[in-house]
């Protein structure tokens, strides 16, 4: 069976990062399975999961640590096989308003008091096109217990959506995320 490792990866952006780290993973003969990677405020952030054969994953757990000479943390953690919840749905929600403090957390309280997972999630300010205040923007997949309803999801979000003054979409995910790993 194979090692699956789970890497954060942190440090000042700069190119040749990605590459660094890939140079890596091929020296020791891991594949990359699955990666988000971003620049957030001038760093360079990352996630990555890598599988390879277990007598590889501690040299290359050193050589990834040693990636601090590029001015990048990696953190390894190994990943927990976990079986898959296949009765559970696979939701895309959407939500767009005015920037302030606590709208994520809002949302966030929301989904976990419903025992929702927050499979991923991905948020954004940006410039509002007439007023040129500030726009959030959430969008996240996630998996609902088979538990729960569609509707009752839809009216704890509307409270929500009425509480901040934002707008919420809520939809099937037309691509299901892997909840195997």
């Amino acid at each position: 069976m194979k090692a699956t490792l789970v890497l954060t990866l942190i440090g000042i952006d700069k190119p040749g990062l990605v590459k660094a780290i890939s140079n890596v993973a091929t020296k020791h003969g891991a594949n990359w399975e699955a990666s988000r990677m971003a620049r957030l405020g001038g760093r360079f952030a990352g996630l990555l999961l890598v599988t390879l054969e277990p007598a590889h994953a501690e040299a290359l757990r050193r050589d990834l640590e040693a990636l601090s000479d590029h001015g990048l943390k990696v953190v390894v953690e190994e990943s927990a096989r976990v079986e898959p919840r296949r009765d559970w749905q696979s939701l895309k929600l959407e939500l767009l308003g005015t920037d302030r403090v606590g709208i994520t957390h809002r949302v966030a309280q929301t989904l976990a008091e419903l025992g929702i997972n927050v499979d991923e999630l991905q948020t954004e300010c940006t410039s509002a096109p007439i007023s040129g205040g500030e726009l959030f923007k959430l969008s996240a997949t996630l998996a609902c217990p088979p538990t729960l309803s569609l509707e009752r999801l839809r009216a704890e979000l509307e409270r929500v959506e009425n509480d901040l003054m934002v707008d919420i979409d809520i939809n099937p995910d037309a691509a299901p995320s892997s909840h195997a790993r």
